[in-house]
């Protein structure tokens, strides 16, 4: 068992129709973009944040020259006829006890607020760079699958095409029935190059996530939001590789969420 430190922030919020996205680093950054993204342009406040000894063993240096612990937040949206839960961070649990222990959590303190349903949001590396990303739709309900698909171009043939979904994108899927909930993964083609940004896949999964959930975003603010954070996501991709790649020695992967 890792050690787990919750720290929360919003008291009771009156939570009606919950939704949750689950976006974390992975293939392409492609969920953390989609997630970063959302919660800056819909101005989400912070509810919950997580930190574990499952973590990488490191610190970041921020822009004011001072310490930043790595951690996985949770941000609150109340809009017209949803409530969004939005989960983005730095990093994901680096070993598999720690990720299961991290979804039980989120995912006890999801159902606090009656949550039943949830989405997550990664990439599927190719051997190059797609011109027109692809999404793919896969989950552990076909009624959830079929009616967010309704209307937007999803693939939901997946079966021999994505491969095993490895890290919280893909256990949450997997355990959510046992806290009765309805999960779905939103996978975006992307190159399978650790210093890569999915930026295009990440704007085509934006995309469907603002016509479903009737969101009022701007997604041209995504390319002004992205110049921003790439020197800063790109540095923080770099310093992590050298910290989780040893820990992975011998896995070989298509798909890591």
């Amino acid at each position: 068992m890792s050690k787990w430190f919750i720290n929360r922030y919003l008291k009771n919020p009156k939570v009606r129709n919950p939704l949750m996205i689950v976006g974390l680093p992975g293939i392409g950054n492609v969920g953390k973009i989609a997630v970063d993204f959302l919660i800056d342009e819909l101005k989400a406040k912070k509810i919950l944040d997580f930190f574990s000894y499952s973590f990488p063993n490191a610190v970041f240096i921020n822009e004011e020259n001072l310490i930043d612990v790595p951690i996985i937040e949770v941000y609150y949206k109340k809009l017209s006829g949803i409530d969004l839960f939005l989960v983005g961070g730095d990093i994901q649990p680096i070993d598999d006890v720690g990720c299961y222990e991290f979804c039980e959590l989120l995912l006890n303190e999801y159902k606090k607020f009656g949550g039943k349903k949830l989405i997550t949001l990664g990439g599927i590396g190719l051997q190059h760079v797609p011109k027109e990303p692809k999404i793919y739709c896969s989950g552990n309900s076909k009624r959830f699958i079929n009616d967010f698909t309704k209307g937007v171009n999803v693939e939901k043939k997946v079966y021999g095409k994505v491969g095993p979904i490895i890290g919280v994108s893909g256990v949450l899927l997997g355990i959510a029935p046992r806290f009765g909930m309805e999960a779905i993964t939103l996978l975006a083609e992307t190159y399978a190059h650790p210093m890569y940004l999915g930026i295009k896949g990440s704007r085509e999964i934006i995309k469907i996530l603002k016509k479903k959930l009737g969101l009022k975003i701007n997604l041209k603010d995504l390319d002004k939001e992205i110049k921003e954070m790439e020197s800063e996501l790109l540095k923080r991709t770099e310093e992590l590789s050298t910290i989780i790649k040893p820990r992975r020695k011998g896995r070989d992967v298509s798909y890591i969420g």
